[in-house]
């Protein structure tokens, strides 16, 4: 099967190119390498012959008619986006321009394409989204498919306008489509703006540990290869115009995760004191979210996926990751916003 995998540079998109590969599939990386984007992510499969890359803008209309019409692939997975929610909030045009803009241009692309080629039965794209455009959770429940949305920062409408207009193509067009809504991803390759990455690396800087409010926030963590091992999945077995929630089950809030990622740098990296002492608790992020939980039961009953790594496990291995890996984020800490607070002009 040839993949056109959009975002396949950045940290879920690369996850998936790599994966694809080791699957036996064919790749067409669309990608057009904005800040957060690393051709370093994908450096394992760059020379690979069933491996091809396109620096193309996803609003760009002509030149992703382009790619559809050189590579002719039989699938696509649409990961290319804006995620940052602080970014979302200082600069919202990037993310409707880029989230609902790019998805409309890439729906009609696919759509033009799918019915040059005769409707093929086997064609697929696969919208990749995120838990966030259903809300906020209080201390019980979760989200399941159902689960009205109510995005509450510009970045989750965004991606639930996304969302809408892949159904909508769908409903309207036929267009063969599966989606799918995850929780928080980590591990390696993560970008160095993310919670994750910003507590090793401030720790191991012996820089303070900024946790937004009293850090009572709770997300559900999703290691990054599990989540790629579910999301083709999905494209391959994953029935037409259905949604599938794919969570971790590993709960946490942001206070108990940051200190768990001490605890591990005490242990492999150890300081003159605790590293716990470099946490320093913020002004809380505006419309901050409580609470993200999925209910991974449909993939879990229809396609048998269930994550295969706990956060214990899955923290260690991003530690150990960055440990060995300095050369992949240095240089990525001197792109513009990194290691600064944003999403304060609310």
């Amino acid at each position: 099967m040839k993949l056109l995998i959009t975002g396949g540079a950045g940290f879920i998109g690369s996850a998936v190119v790599r994966r694809a590969i080791a699957q036996g599939n064919e790749v067409v990386n669309l990608d057009c390498l904005t800040y957060a984007a690393c051709l370093e992510n994908i450096a394992s499969v760059a020379d690979h012959p069933a491996y091809a890359f396109e620096q193309v803008d996803i609003c760009d209309a002509a030149e992703v008619a382009r790619v559809f019409a050189s590579h002719r692939p039989d699938a696509v997975m649409h990961l290319a986006a804006e995620s940052h929610v602080d970014r979302s909030i200082d600069g919202p045009g990037d993310f409707i321009r880029t989230n609902v803009m790019g998805t409309y241009v890439l729906l009609e692309a696919a759509r033009e394409y799918w019915q040059a080629q005769g409707r093929p039965e086997g064609f697929r794209f696969h919208h990749i989204s995120t838990d966030e455009v259903y809300g906020s959770l209080g201390d019980h429940g979760k989200f399941t498919e159902d689960t009205p949305y109510d995005p509450r920062s510009p970045y989750s409408a965004s991606k639930a306008s996304s969302d809408h207009l892949v159904r909508a193509w769908h409903e309207t067009y036929g267009l063969p489509v599966v989606l799918s809504n995850c929780s928080n991803n980590y591990g390696p390759y993560h970008f160095p703006e993310k919670l994750i990455p910003v507590v090793i690396l401030n720790a191991l800087a012996g820089k303070e540990i900024p946790v937004y409010g009293a850090g009572a926030n709770v997300r559900d963590w999703l290691y990054v290869e599990d989540h790629a091992e579910a999301l083709l999945l999905v494209l391959q077995q994953g029935a037409l115009g259905r949604s599938y929630n794919i969570g971790g089950e590993n709960e946490a809030r942001n206070i108990d995760l940051v200190r768990m990622i001490c605890a591990l740098l005490d242990e492999m990296r150890p300081d003159a004191a605790p590293h716990d002492r470099l946490i320093t608790y913020v002004t809380d992020r505006p419309g901050h979210d409580l609470r993200y939980a999925i209910d991974p039961q449909r993939i879990s009953t229809e396609l048998g996926w269930r994550p295969s790594v706990t956060l214990e496990e899955g923290l260690r291995l991003t530690v150990e990751w960055y440990l060995a890996n300095e050369d992949w984020w240095r240089p990525l800490q001197a792109r513009a916003g990194v290691g600064e607070r944003l999403g304060t002009k609310a």
